[in-house]
């Protein structure tokens, strides 16, 4: 790995919002809608006006049923009818479905004035239009009281013979009547007359200052005989709204309570504990040991979660830094006694060449020095190799416990190794892996004086366990706890490096096992416990 390699990865720099900005726009957000949502009442409006065009609309084609029957039957034939139906309407004098459907738009349709002003007549209404119309008059009292709309029957000319006012005056003026009197329908949006003042609710909306109109022929011999013209103010929310204010401003107070109390609970709950693992963070990478504690605030599971795996991930990293530290200490330790020794063997033998003082048997007692002080180097290289390797990542493969030991015995001599159980019960391990475990601690009892190894094989839950004795002096009570530590030896002298059994730990643990020493009345007593595959 180059120390291109190593370098840490920055995240790259560019414009984030923060937490507390996303969490205070959400709220906002929430707080906004029932505002926005007064403005979506507009679709509601249009739909309101729809209502009120379909409902004038289906009253007076009944009313004009009526009406054209009571003309059919009433009118003397000489009266004077109004102007020819143009045929493109497809509608008064068909056999066909011809229905007609509400087309008035609060956000397309031109919002025309008031209605104007009834005009006096030019040409009065005839006695036989009089007359109907007190025929009708009743009729079009008694449906206004019932549905709230307004109706005047208006005679060819546009003079009103029936309705509760104007009687006698001309509306021939009037669009939507004009158009009715040519013999066509006719529906507009007017702004509407009000004794009192609109609530100042009514400015945001459009739809609760208008009236619609509609203006329908009633048709006699493919003519126009008279116009019905009806209008009605559609029915409103914002008149609701504005008398129930009181429960109105109840329910902002209440969303504004709520954004609030969600506000607080996103603040306690992520933003805090985000805040506080932050700052952790910042003072564990600076060296504070005092940092490797809980949170004071967790706020979720999660975050809690959260919070532990990173202090267990800063504790390991920070018991690794204390392991290298005090391993390279004893690695430089260890390899300088070698090396000095070597060192101080050549010099001599260097200094001897010139004086030749030293005799055969001294020589050689240096230079055998110097090769069993570089045999204890390749030694310690070795194990250092074989410990960076056990806590490494485990490699993959999976071995029955009968292979290994097989192969244990043709690289161990002179100890008796006896197994038995189920061998052939397969490990989470490789076949090299377990060797280099059985090897070094094959080894430790061969170099303190066993001369027999029994190897137990038996399943325990969802493991399979080790239990390795041999017949050497054992263990005392004073090293039992140092009898895994790194360089912890009792045979210096005799070539002991400390790591075997320090290897054997790291190598288990990284394949998700363990060893432990067991209490024996004679001998070392190991248990190890490895993973079934």
């Amino acid at each position: 790995m180059t120390a291109q390699d190593a370098a840490p990865v920055r995240v790259k720099a560019k414009w984030r919002p923060s937490l507390s900005l996303m969490v205070f726009m959400m709220l906002t957000a929430v707080l906004a809608l029932p505002f926005v949502g007064l403005f979506f009442f507009r679709i509601y409006e249009n739909q309101l006006v729809h209502q009120a065009e379909s409902e004038l609309i289906a009253q007076s084609a009944a009313l004009a049923a009526t009406i054209q029957q009571d003309m059919r039957t009433h009118l003397p034939e000489r009266t004077s009818l109004g102007m020819q139906v143009p045929p493109e309407t497809g509608r008064y004098g068909s056999e066909e479905l011809t229905p007609l459907l509400p087309s008035l738009d609060l956000a397309r349709d031109r919002l025309l004035p008031r209605r104007p002003e009834a005009q006096a007549a030019t040409v009065p209404a005839s006695e036989a239009y009089r007359a109907a119309g007190a025929r009708i008059e009743p009729l079009l009292v008694a449906t206004q009281k019932v549905t709230l709309a307004g109706f005047r029957l208006l005679d060819p000319q546009g003079v009103v013979i029936a309705g509760r006012g104007e009687l006698g005056q001309s509306l021939a003026h009037v669009e939507e009547v004009a158009e009715a009197l040519k013999g066509r329908f006719a529906a507009m949006l007017r702004l509407r007359v009000s004794k009192n003042e609109p609530p100042p609710i009514y400015s945001l909306s459009r739809g609760t200052g208008v009236r619609v109109f509609t203006a329908m022929p009633v048709v006699l011999y493919g003519r126009v005989a008279a116009v019905l013209y009806a209008s009605r103010t559609p029915s409103n929310v914002f008149r609701h709204l504005y008398e129930e204010k009181g429960k109105v401003a109840a329910a902002g107070l209440s969303v504004a309570v709520l954004t609030l109390l969600i506000g607080l609970a996103f603040h306690r709950t992520i933003t805090r504990p985000v805040k506080e693992l932050i700052a952790r963070t910042d003072a564990i990478g600076k060296g504070d040991r005092k940092a490797l504690r809980p949170l004071d605030h967790h706020g979720t599971a999660e975050f809690a979660m959260l919070s532990q795996s990173f202090l267990d991930m800063a504790a390991a990293l920070a018991n690794r830094s204390d392991f290298v530290a005090t391993f390279a200490a004893h690695v430089s330790h260890e390899l300088k006694s070698p090396l000095t020794s070597i060192e101080g063997a050549a010099e001599l033998l260097r200094d001897d060449v010139d004086s030749r003082a030293m005799t055969d048997a001294e020589r050689r007692r240096f230079l055998d020095n110097i090769a069993a002080d570089a045999k204890r180097l390749t030694v310690i290289t070795n194990r250092l190799r074989e410990l960076a390797r056990a806590e490494g990542p485990p490699t993959g493969g999976d071995i029955a416990v009968g292979s290994a030991i097989e192969a244990l015995r043709s690289v161990v001599s002179g100890l008796a190794i006896e197994a038995r159980g189920e061998l052939g019960s397969p490990v989470a391990i490789s076949l090299e892996n377990l060797r280099i475990v059985l090897a070094h601690l094959a080894d430790n009892a061969l170099q303190n004086g066993a001369g027999r190894l029994a190897i137990d094989v038996s399943r325990e839950g969802g493991a399979l366990r080790l239990d390795i004795r041999d017949d050497g002096p054992g263990i005392s009570p004073n090293n039992r706890a140092q009898v895994f530590d790194s360089f912890f030896t009792t045979r210096r002298d005799s070539g002991g490096t400390g790591m075997g059994l320090a290897i054997v730990q790291a190598m288990l643990t990284a394949h998700g096992g363990s060893i432990t020493l067991v209490e024996s009345e004679r001998g070392a007593h190991f248990a190890v416990l490895l993973p079934l595959a």
